[in-house]
Formats: C-alpha cells, structure tokens, sequence
C-alpha cells in the first residue's frame, strides 16, 4: 500500500510508534525513525532497514535540522511524539506550570513545527499525508489529566484547521485518537482506569498497540485524502463520533 513512498514517524523508538514503525516498512516503505531514545532509535531503524534522526520536539532548532537532513520530498509524516507517561492522576488544581508548559511545548507546539518544517517536502511529493497521533480522552474528558487531554485536543483542532491550508496542495492531514493501549508507557495508568475502558468498549478487553497501525498505513496512502481533517477515534468503541 505504501510502496515507494518515504514516511517518517515521531517518537518510533519504542512503544506505539516503533509498532507503526514496522508497520510502515511492512506496507512498503522507506522509513526514517524520529526520535530523542537515540540509542534505542538507531537499534531499530538497523533492525528494519531505515534512517535515524535525532530530534527534540521541545526545541525548534532541533525540528529544523531533523528535516534538513532529510533525502528528497516526503510522502507521510506520523506525528507520534509526545510526552504522556507521568503527568497522570493529578486535579487540574495541582498541576504544575512547568509540567504544562513541558506538555503543550512538545506535544502541540512540537506537532505544528514539525507539520511546519515538513511541508515544503510534503509539496514535492504531489501526495504528501499527515497523520496526528491525539487521544480519546479529549473525546470523552478524561479527569485528572488536564494537561495531556488539553494538548491531544489541540492536536485534534490543528488537524482540521491545516486541512484546509494544505488541502490545496493536496496534502492530505488527519488524526487518530486511540484510548489506553497495552505498552509499557500506561503501565502507571491506576487499574481502575485500565478497567474503565476494558469494560467500556463496545469490543471489550484491552487493545493492543497493533490495532491502531492499520489505519494509519492507510491514512498515509494516497487514497486517503478524502478523509483528510477527520478525527478517527480507534479505540474499539468506547467513544463514538
């Protein structure tokens, strides 16, 4: 579905981004991994064949010369980074300003620098795709977890709005909005919450990371650009758009 065609995820070094990372090179395309875990990054993009770019989606200098190093135009961009482990379980009266400001500086304003500094290769493409990593909590209102459902909201608006100023160059954007995987990174989310959505799904039980990179393979195609500024909660039915 992707053959020939050059993607490049965020935070694939581990977790649900290296499990969209393998799902990528499996539908066929050359993949560079984008990541601050150098060390586990680099052992990846050996292990499937792809490149490495160090990158810190907190720090625009380092978005800048990521994509500069980059070969030729792109025709996918996954926008997967972000910071979600440990900001967790806290009363929006409790969080700190530094952690707020630590997670809209990555996970939103990180998302539109890259989206921004990957745009004139998404031109030379002819079909360039985005593809926005949000989160059913900002669907639903998860409480206890203001900053992270903030910023993933954020990401969800971005969407819509950029597909109507790249839609003219036929770049297609859209998001994906998954609940609580199984990967290592939840494993401090309370039991309590595990169960809300084990129970709550329409198909119930956990959902594996493996569920999500279906769609985004094919949010990254070129037959995708109908869907483009749509919001796709794949999460096994526990939120219905």
């Amino acid at each position: 579905m992707l053959d020939g065609r050059h993607v490049m995820v965020t935070g694939a070094a581990r977790g649900l981004g290296a499990v969209l990372a393998r799902a990528v090179v499996e539908a066929g395309a050359r993949l560079t991994i984008a990541d601050l875990a150098e060390e586990e990054g680099r052992t990846l993009a050996t292990e499937l064949g792809a490149g490495f770019v160090r990158v810190d989606l907190g720090e625009p200098e380092s978005i800048k010369a990521a994509v500069a190093s980059l070969d030729g135009p792109l025709d996918g961009l996954v926008n997967n980074g972000a910071i979600a482990t440990g900001i967790g379980g806290i009363g929006f009266e409790d969080i700190e300003l530094e952690t707020w400001d630590r997670v809209m500086r990555v996970n939103v304003r990180g998302t539109w620098l890259m989206i921004r500094a990957c745009a004139p290769l998404l031109r030379q493409s002819g079909s360039g795709r985005v593809v926005n990593v949000a989160s059913d909590t900002a669907l639903w209102g998860a409480p206890n977890l203001l900053s992270y459902t903030a910023s993933k909201g954020a990401v969800m608006s971005m969407t819509r709005s950029l597909s109507r100023e790249l839609g003219p160059d036929r770049i297609g954007i859209a998001a994906v909005a998954p609940g609580i995987l199984t990967t290592p990174s939840t494993d401090y989310v309370p039991e309590a919450r595990h169960k809300l959505y084990e129970d709550g799904r329409a198909v119930p039980g956990p959902q594996p990371p493996e569920d999500i990179a279906p769609t985004v393979v094919f949010l990254l195609s070129e037959g995708a650009l109908t869907l483009t500024g749509q919001v796709l909660p794949v999460n096994r039915g526990f939120v219905f758009t």
